[in-house]
């Protein structure tokens, strides 16, 4: 049963409601993989709106005529909406969404229009499947239109919607100069258990939320996970159903670790493994994690994309897909929990991801050195401003960072990051930040 709650706040929300406030804007083009909130967030802002008009075009077939059935023509479009569905389009009083718009490519080569002929309308679109209608549409709004990436719920995002904003003001007042109190670390972790076995998909949140059952939100997952593997088959119809499920599990069991193609157990050419595999980034379900050399600015031109890792887009997915037991995590005392799946890396490389800016498609990237009697490795390598930073994960609270030291006297990087369950605290020149706090690292 679909629990029916309130809307929960999003970090977004501040961009959108900053949007909305400008005289003359460009249309807002909302990105992200199915389920992340990405409509909930629209309907919120309309509440700012005397009048709010949502197109679902896959739904709705009327409306898709009125985009292929003539000019594109903001006030003709406007004009002919407004009398189909009996809603005033009125600039600076009306927002207009355009829902599922990957189902309606005339709609989406709109809304440049929107921009040079009509910019003092609010207009936002968004699809589940939309990267594979840019992908036909290659330069549609050039310098048009804005788009902004949304991800699921952040751990920070998870405290505030279940109730902890005092929990989370005091995290974001911690540093190595100043650790939390054991007590309030103790807490941050206990929370973290709980968070890594939700995940941040925002029924899931929205369920724990209100109901406080993590069983439950187990059952929602695998509810969510049925509707993602049934999505496969809209993808692309040249890419069979199985075809993408496969890769989607060998995800599932490869995370933290070198994408390998070679660990399928079914008859599927190299070819069409890799077809299926980009078709699951398309759909930000997948996210990779790419080789960089990391001897300069900026990382993403020096990628060896022979070299990568993927990553689930949430921790509750991979828990179900993994099949791992709520008793094994929940009695955990020492947290030995983010050890099993490598699901403190997965954490660690989507809480990058949504610290990160929401007007640009991070990437993410790791370092690796490959020589005889020398292998080295670092989880990820991130940049800030003019500085390149080393992190390595660890999910317990001790470990060696002989890596970590490498990438520092080889790449004579100043300073490095390990994070784990430990408290804050530094160690020569490797600051540690707790796992729950390691969107820091970019703030």
């Amino acid at each position: 049963m679909k629990i029916e709650i309130g809307y929960i706040k999003r970090e977004i929300d501040r961009e959108l409601e900053a949007w909305s406030k400008e005289v003359q804007h460009k249309p807002l083009l909302l990105r992200g993989a199915r389920q992340v909130g990405k409509s909930s967030s629209v309907r919120h802002l309309a509440k700012l709106f005397p009048h709010f008009l949502e197109i679902n075009f896959e739904k709705d077939e009327k409306a898709s005529k009125v985009f292929s059935e003539g000019n594109l023509s903001p006030q003709r479009i406007c004009n002919q909406l407004s009398a189909i569905y009996d809603t005033p389009v009125i600039p600076g009083k009306t927002l207009l969404f355009f829902d599922e718009i990957q189902s309606c490519l005339p709609a989406i080569s709109s809304l440049r229009f929107f921009y040079e002929d009509y910019p003092e309308l609010h207009v936002i679109a968004a699809g589940s499947l939309l990267e594979f209608a840019l992908e036909v549409l290659p330069s549609f709004g050039v310098g048009r239109i804005r788009s902004l990436f949304m991800y699921p719920f952040s751990f920070a995002e998870f405290l505030s919607a279940c109730g902890h904003a005092l929990l989370l003001e005091a995290i974001g007042e911690g540093n190595v100069e100043n650790p939390l109190p054991e007590a309030i670390h103790r807490k941050a972790l206990e929370h973290l258990r709980e968070f890594l076995i939700v995940g941040g998909m925002p029924e899931v949140v929205a369920t724990y939320a209100s109901k406080k059952d993590l069983r439950q939100c187990q059952r929602v997952l695998d509810d969510l996970i049925i509707s993602l593997r049934t999505d496969f088959a809209k993808y692309k119809q040249r890419i069979l159903p199985l075809q993408v499920s496969t890769v989607f599990d060998m995800v599932s069991e490869q995370v933290g670790k070198k994408f390998m193609f070679s660990k399928s157990g079914q008859e599927y050419s190299h070819y069409q493994l890799k077809q299926a595999l980009e078709t699951l980034k398309m759909a930000g379900l997948v996210i990779p994690v790419v080789h960089t050399a990391a001897t300069g600015i900026p990382l993403g031109a020096q990628l060896n994309y022979k070299k990568q890792k993927m990553l689930l887009l949430d921790t509750g997915i991979l828990q179900r897909l993994q099949g791992l037991q709520l008793s094994d995590i929940l009695l955990g005392s020492d947290f030995n929990f983010v050890n099993k799946g490598n699901i403190a890396e997965l954490f660690v490389g989507l809480e990058l991801l949504k610290a990160s800016s929401c007007y640009t498609q991070q990437g993410l990237y790791y370092w690796q050195r490959d020589k005889p009697g020398s292998l080295a490795e670092v989880d990820y390598i991130i940049q800030k401003n003019r500085e390149i930073i080393p992190i390595e994960v660890k999910s317990g609270i001790t470990g060696a960072m002989q890596s970590l030291y490498l990438f520092l006297k080889e790449k004579n990087v100043t300073y490095g990051i390990r994070t784990s369950l430990e408290n804050f605290s530094q160690y020569n020149a490797i600051k540690v930040i707790p796992l729950y706090a390691i969107s820091q690292a970019l703030k």
